[in-house]
């Protein structure tokens, strides 16, 4: 099985024909098919760089194959037409030797097709190299949200979404284009140190002795920001909880949460931990910190990670909009990380940005109203409250905040100098997704009078 037939597997792994087996997230799909295969380093990295691309640039590549389709694409099989989008991806995204990609993917085709489908494939990609169609233009559409979206690859919706919040100022259409192309580039990979174990310029020496590119962030202090995520990923177990990979806008989260030693701090929505070790890294052994997550599965893996990394914390398994915490139970800061529609990550999981639906932001609303609510009670006078999601809808992001800060008497609270890049007009951050490969976050702090 070669590099091109993997790439086919993974994708038909994420977008199965209907009655197939349940569909898998792009990572666990590559996991599965790379383990069952034999290929060298080289060959798993190009299986990866097909699979991954095409499944990110589908409605681009459905642009492009359709005037070599016409009417027979509604009949053509369905592992056919995923072998002329990947097919497509690798001539018109990689630097292929384009005679040598037709023949093989003609080769792939006639293992998942018959000698008519074969044939078919050869005829489009063969008059695909001869007319050279050129990428979307703006005048192929009759709106501007419709090209970006085809062009970029991206559901039309979200292009929407993103223009109410990034694109209402002069500069915006350029930065919604900016946007629109970023997400389709590599996420940066970001670690976060743990400086109860050592200081972030010895971590920092570490990696660049290990041969990684690594440079500290310039908004979070102890997140280390590396070329080369395949690397980092493979050396965190080994790093045994002295530092952790997160991304940059993740961090930034407790960042403006600012913990101190002595404090009474809460994690709400804890997941597996990566802000309730940043967290008890900052508070460096001198407070108390308590996290709630209402999965056990991930709760279970939070308490072993907090030992690994030699802290100490109360996790609490279950629903932080009941009472599961001692009644009177007060916190000088609580981090309300909620779940989202994942909105801001759709340039990090390739296949995010067609399992998103357009009303995933109203949904979770609700939970997140909820959240904020429950919480405003457990803050003491003087106190603050953040509220983080990766998430750049509006009804998820300000609407969310400015109904919260209205009902029960909190105040925004300062945001460092340093994030007046992101800052919207109410004083929260906003961070864009894809731009210098950051995740889309919202973060609001909010204070309650003392």
């Amino acid at each position: 099985m070669n590099a091109r037939e993997v790439a086919l597997l993974v994708v038909r792994d994420v977008f199965p024909s209907p009655g197939d087996a349940l569909e898998r997230g792009a990572q666990e799909a590559l996991d599965y098919r790379l383990r069952r295969s034999d290929l060298e380093p080289r060959d798993r990295a190009f299986a990866t760089e097909l699979a991954y691309g095409a499944i990110k640039m589908r409605r681009a590549l459905d642009w492009y194959l359709a005037p070599f389709l016409g009417d027979r694409v509604k009949t053509l099989a369905h592992a056919i037409r995923e072998v002329l989008r990947l097919a497509v991806y690798e001539l018109v995204y990689t630097r292929a030797d384009e005679h040598a990609a037709v023949f093989e993917w003609v080769n792939v085709a006639k293992r998942y097709g018959h000698r008519g489908t074969t044939g078919l494939v050869n005829a489009v990609l063969r008059s695909f190299l001869r007319e050279r169609p050129p990428e979307p233009a703006r005048e192929h559409f009759d709106d501007d949200d419709t090209y970006l979206g085809t062009r970029h690859s991206l559901p039309t919706w979200l292009v929407r979404q993103w223009r109410v919040m990034f694109a209402s100022d002069e500069a915006g259409e350029g930065r919604l284009e900016a946007i629109c192309a970023a997400v389709n580039e590599p996420a940066r990979a970001c670690a976060t140190v743990n400086r109860m174990r050592a200081p972030v310029e010895d971590v920092l020496d570490a990696f660049t002795g290990a041969g990684l590119h690594a440079r500290r962030s310039a908004f979070v202090e102890e997140s280390l920001l590396v070329d080369e995520p395949g690397a980092l990923h493979a050396r965190e177990s080994a790093a045994s909880g002295g530092w952790w990979v997160q991304s940059e806008s993740s961090a930034m989260a407790v960042d403006v949460l600012n913990p101190q030693p002595g404090e009474a701090v809460l994690d709400v929505c804890s997941g597996r931990g990566n802000k309730a070790l940043q967290i008890g890294a900052r508070m460096a052994g001198d407070g108390t910190l308590h996290c709630l997550e209402r999965d056990e599965r991930k709760a279970g893996v939070l308490g072993e990670r907090l030992i690994e990394a030699g802290m100490a914390a109360s996790v609490v398994v279950g629903d932080a909009t009941a009472v599961e915490l001692a009644p009177g139970l007060r916190f000088d800061r609580v981090l309300v990380d909620a779940p989202c529609s994942g909105v801001g990550v759709v340039g990090r999981h390739p296949e995010a940005r067609w399992r998103k639906r357009p009303d995933d932001g109203l949904r979770l609303a609700a939970t997140q109203r909820a959240l904020l609510e429950a919480m405003a009670a457990r803050v003491f006078a003087g106190g603050a409250l953040v509220y983080a999601v990766c998430s750049t809808d509006p009804r998820e992001t300000r609407e969310v905040v400015d109904a919260f800060v209205r009902a029960n008497g909190f105040e925004r609270g300062l945001i460092p100098d340093r994030y007046e890049p992101f800052l919207t007009e109410q004083g929260d951050v906003l961070v864009p997704p894809g731009i210098e490969g950051r995740d889309g976050f919202y973060i609001a702090r909010l204070e309650r009078p003392a």
